[in-house]
């Protein structure tokens, strides 16, 4: 007899504490094919990016990862633990306090910091945490707060998606 078992959900509004802290299980590494195609498609003419003589003109060892590459990386990484059942709302307080460079990895965590019911979606409430990237060697690189409206359980649309299967 076979068992459906059900994966990972994602966290709803009330599975969150303030002081919880949740990291990433798995690191990323960035290559260098990644930053020049994000840099390209995002239309970012900077050659700090993209060009390595120019790179190491400015007093880099190599090309800069683009910063906007970076927070979406780290912001991915969260996904699940924190905004699979809701919407971002904002991102504030961005710092990159240090440089990533092509073939760092990176690993990311997050801290809850703010519970609040929404006052215009009851079915929904509001999530702000505090995301912090680091490369390998342990360095911040990244740090920023973010505003999630997430899904109460009860409410939640994504629920049993998978179709009935026609046998």
């Amino acid at each position: 007899m076979t068992t459906l078992q059900t994966g990972w959900q994602g966290r709803f509004f009330e599975d969150f504490t303030v002081g919880d802290l949740y990291r990433c299980r798995f690191g990323r590494t960035v290559t260098e094919a990644d930053n020049i195609q994000f840099t390209l498609l995002t239309n970012n003419t900077n050659q700090i990016h993209f060009n390595r003589d120019y790179a190491q003109r400015t007093g880099y060892d190599a090309c800069l990862v683009n910063s906007l590459l970076t927070i979406s990386i780290v912001t991915g990484m969260s996904v699940p633990d924190v905004s699979e059942n809701g919407v971002a709302l904002g991102w504030t307080d961005i710092r990159l306090p240090n440089p990533v460079y092509p073939n760092d990895t990176l690993y990311s965590e997050t801290e809850v910091i703010e519970l609040r019911e929404s006052n215009s979606r009851p079915e929904q409430g509001i999530v702000t945490v505090q995301t912090r990237g680091y490369n390998q060697k342990g360095e911040l690189v990244v740090e920023m707060q973010r505003t999630i409206l997430v899904w109460k359980r009860a409410h939640a649309p994504a629920l049993n998606l998978f179709p009935n299967p026609k046998m």
